[in-house]
């Protein structure tokens, strides 16, 4: 019985060997993969601002500034199945808000058609086809005030992450 007891004790402590050890040596997301990741976005109130969770998880590579930096700093070094939980300066995000991104625009100049109202998407295209996309925040009979700024500047963001997959 003493000698059974004695192998039950070496074959567990084996085994946990196995699993920290491959643990241990499973891969690390770097420059370069291709990931799968599953995140919950939110400010710094809570508010949940985006989430991938119970749809299709994110598919980037790491390196090519597709994401934010914050983001990608974060996924960096994690392991499949790793979860985390990290929140991400304003610098590492979407940048402080500017306020010459901000604009007052004479109705004039607007499409006769269009008829504002604060909270409106704006889209419009400059004479090298760039295009500008802005936000209605104010509108008076003589002015509208379009924002131009994105809607997560100027914030600090947390996100909850898990590695789904390295490609």
């Amino acid at each position: 019985m003493k000698n059974l007891k004695t192998v039950v004790i070496m074959v567990l402590a084996l085994v946990m060997a196995v699993i920290t050890l491959s643990a241990c040596s499973a891969p690390q997301a770097k420059n370069g993969d291709t990931v799968q990741i599953n995140y919950t976005g939110k400010l710094s109130d809570g508010t949940v601002f985006d989430s991938s969770v119970g749809g299709t998880p994110l598919e980037f590579k790491l390196g090519a500034a597709t994401v934010i930096p914050g983001f990608e700093k974060a996924v960096l070094g994690m392991k499949v199945g790793e979860k985390k939980t990290v929140t991400i300066p304003v610098n590492e995000a979407y940048g402080p808000r500017r306020d010459d991104l901000v604009e007052e625009i004479s109705r004039d100049q607007l499409s006769k058609d269009l008829i504002p109202y604060v909270g409106q998407h704006l889209h419009s295209t400059n004479t090298e086809g760039a295009t500008r996309d802005a936000v209605v925040t104010k509108v008076t009979d003589t002015t509208i005030t379009v924002d131009e700024n994105l809607p997560l500047a100027g914030k600090d963001l947390t996100f909850d992450l898990e590695l789904i997959k390295i490609l």
